[in-house]
């Protein structure tokens, strides 16, 4: 574990790799499209691989760094993927020698002038920062509304101070270099009422509040998920629109 590091999810590191839902192929081509190269990608807080894996097959080698050595132990492998337990703001990685860095749904926990000094010493020019987040997902109006509930009203208050950038859509980050305009993504996914609970049981607060109050707060709005869902082993289209932000900081 590294000085400073905001650790939100090692205890609940398995979930994390079962449960969180997959980003889209579109996005990771469209990175590269954009790239100067496709030699060498950075992904900065990789969790369980999720986005070093979806960047695998357009880079000869993605480089994924991570501060929390029990989120590495369950990300999954890949060909030409390499990770490291390092923190985002100091990466191991030589000047000049990233084509493109990102960061998918963890730049708030960041120190973010760091990390940004540490993008401008490590990509090459030309090279790109990549930046992407999501919020609440999207089911149905009644469905979205009890899950809203336990966002703000069951867990509000155990959400760390820095997950209002996600709140805001990363909006209110001054990002380095010009900034370009990307696609629209999003992610979708097909999902059973127990999938989908088991990605409830990977929100930072819950784990939190599940560790201050003894008591699980997604069973507490489980029985009223169940009513509108039906049956639980029944799946439907979820869904989570992107926030992303893309710089050429040099």
């Amino acid at each position: 574990m590294t000085e400073g590091f905001q650790d939100h999810f090692s205890a609940r590191a398995a979930g994390y790799a079962a449960y969180r839902p997959s980003y889209p192929v579109a996005l990771f081509r469209w990175l590269a499209e954009s790239s100067p190269g496709r030699e060498t990608a950075w992904d900065s807080g990789t969790g369980s691989g999720q986005a070093a894996v979806g960047l695998a097959p357009y880079f000869r080698q993605v480089v994924a760094t991570d501060a929390s050595a029990s989120q590495l132990e369950h990300a999954k492998p890949a060909p030409g993927v390499e990770y490291r337990v390092a923190p985002a703001e100091s990466s191991g990685l030589g000047d000049r020698s990233v084509d493109l860095v990102t960061v998918a749904q963890a730049l708030h926990w960041f120190d973010r002038p760091r990390f940004f000094a540490e993008v401008n010493r490590v990509l090459r020019p030309g090279g790109l920062l990549a930046c992407w987040m999501y919020n609440l997902m999207e089911v149905n109006a009644e469905f979205d509304r009890l899950v809203g509930h336990l966002y703000t009203d069951v867990v509000g208050p155990f959400w760390p101070g820095d997950r209002v950038f996600v709140d805001q859509g990363y909006r209110t980050i001054e990002f380095p270099g010009p900034e370009l305009t990307p696609p629209t993504f999003e992610m979708t996914e097909q999902w059973s009422l127990h999938h989908l609970v088991g990605y409830l049981r990977t929100w930072s607060a819950v784990t939190r509040y599940l560790k201050e109050k003894g008591q699980d707060p997604v069973a507490m709005v489980e029985p009223e998920l169940k009513a509108v869902w039906g049956d639980p082993d029944r799946t439907r289209t979820v869904r989570w629109p992107l926030a992303l932000r893309v710089a050429r900081p040099n």
